[in-house]
C-alpha cells in the first residue's frame, strides 16, 4: 500500500451528489472533515476476508476485485468495482467482519468514512437509509444477474462476456489493457486457465481480437457480441 493518507475535500467530490443528496451540508461537512484517502498499488489487498469492519469505505479511483475463499482454498471472484462503488457495503450492516476480500487490480484510491457516524445518520435520516438500501440492492442485483448470465453460457460465451464487460462497463473503449490475468478470468467464469488461454488464442486466430500480452483490441465487436449472447 502506498503510505500517504490524506484528508480529501468534498467540494468537488462526486460523493456530495451521488450519495449524500439527503444529508444537510452541515452533516456532510462533519463527515468530510474526518474522511481519509488511502492509496493502494495494483495487487495490494484493501480488505481481507475475516477482518473486523471498522470503517465505511468507497472507491474514489481505480479498479478492484471482490473475492471469497472457496472450501477448496481457492479464490472465487464475485465481482469487480469501479470508482464510487461502496466496497464495504455488502458486510457493513450485517456482520462485524468482512465476508469477502477486496484487492486492487489497478492503482486505486479509497475514501474512508467513520462507520459509527454513517450508522448514526442512517438511524436518524430515513431518506439517507433508503439511499443506502438502494445502493446495496443495485449492487447485489448486478452481481446476481452477472452470475446468472455467465452460468448460462458455454466457454466461448463466458470469455466474450468478460471482454465485453471490461470494454463497455469499465473502459468504454474497444482497446484496453486487461486488468486481470488469465487465471483470474478462469476464477471469475468457473473454467480452467488452460481453457481461457486456448479460447483467447482462438479469438485471435479468428480475427475477433488482437492480443499483445495484456493489451486487448476488439477487432470484430459484432462477432464477439454474438458469441457472448449465444455462446
Amino acid at each position: 500500500m502506498i503510505p500517504d493518507n490524506t484528508k480529501c475535500s468534498c467540494e468537488q467530490c462526486e460523493l456530495k451528489t451521488l450519495f449524500f443528496s439527503h444529508v444537510t451540508l452541515d452533516t456532510l461537512s462533519d463527515i468530510c472533515e474526518i474522511k481519509i484517502e488511502k492509496n493502494f498499488s495494483k495487487g495490494n489487498i484493501i480488505v481481507q476476508e475475516g477482518e473486523p469492519i471498522r470503517e465505511f469505505m468507497y472507491l474514489k479511483d481505480g479498479l478492484v476485485k471482490l473475492s471469497k475463499m472457496a472450501s477448496d482454498g481457492k479464490d472465487q471472484i464475485l465481482s469487480f468495482s469501479k470508482p464510487f462503488d461502496f466496497v464495504s457495503l455488502f458486510s457493513v450492516f450485517s456482520s462485524d467482519t468482512y465476508n469477502y476480500s477486496v484487492t486492487a487490480i489497478e492503482d486505486s484510491t479509497t475514501c474512508i468514512l467513520d462507520l459509527d457516524n454513517v450508522k448514526r445518520i442512517a438511524q436518524s435520516n430515513a431518506m439517507f437509509a433508503m439511499d443506502l438500501m438502494s445502493r446495496f440492492s443495485t449492487a447485489t442485483d448486478f452481481i446476481i444477474q452477472e452470475n446468472l448470465d455467465i452460468k448460462r453460457k458455454h466457454l466461448r460465451g463466458r470469455i466474450a462476456h468478460v471482454l465485453l464487460y471490461f470494454s463497455k462497463r469499465i473502459y468504454g473503449c474497444t482497446s484496453f489493457e486487461l486488468p486481470i490475468s488469465r487465471r483470474e478470468i478462469a476464477e471469475y467464469i468457473g473454467m480452467t486457465t488452460e481453457n481461457v488461454i486456448r479460447t483467447l488464442s482462438e479469438f485471435r486466430k479468428d480475427k475477433i481480437l488482437k492480443i499483445y500480452g495484456k493489451d486487448i483490441a476488439i477487432v470484430d465487436l459484432k462477432r464477439l457480441q454474438n458469441i457472448s449472447e449465444h455462446g
